[in-house]
């Protein structure tokens, strides 16, 4: 015999064995086809979840760099009109004016202040930078609020700087 024929008789003879191996072990093939099909759609529903969960965080919190820019402007503001040395009183009143209507327009967006004063410490939303002995305050409870939090759609941005009595 040839080469060529010995090589062609050695590789049919494990072929014919092994496919009958691979019918036997082989799961029918609609079950196979089924399993496949259900996975996929189980992945494909999750998918759509997900994309779906993503784009409503997209849009709830697509305002979260502006406001986050603003609130030092807010701040300013307080402090200005904190320390009135207008002696009319109209360039305090407009000022006035002036916050509240940025306020609101920050409130409509979503931006709520975290409360603070008289509030049992939490790192969550405060961020505890002094400690004070106060008799008026039970201890852990917030004396202070050096710094106003904001939270926006119910996610801090900024936590509230405070000070906690001992």
């Amino acid at each position: 015999m040839s080469r060529k024929k010995e090589s062609q008789k050695i590789n049919e003879e494990p072929k014919e064995e092994v496919k009958e191996e691979l019918v036997e072990d082989a799961p029918e093939p609609e079950e196979g086809l089924n399993d496949r099909y259900l996975r996929l759609m189980a992945d494909f529903q999750n998918y759509k979840r997900r994309t779906s969960q993503e784009k409503a965080d997209i849009y709830t919190y697509a305002n979260e760099k502006i406001i986050s820019e603003l609130l030092p402007v807010m701040d300013d503001f307080e402090r200005a009109l904190s320390h009135e040395t207008d002696a009319s009183g109209s360039y305090t009143e407009g000022m006035g004016m002036i916050y509240k209507n940025l306020r609101s327009a920050l409130e409509r967006a979503g931006l709520a202040e975290v409360e603070a004063l008289g509030e049992d410490f939490d790192p969550n939303f405060h961020n505890a930078v002094m400690t004070e002995a106060a008799s008026s305050y039970e201890s852990g409870k917030i004396c202070e609020v050096i710094q106003k939090g904001y939270k926006l759609n119910n996610k801090v941005i900024r936590p509230s700087m405070v000070k906690v009595a001992e």
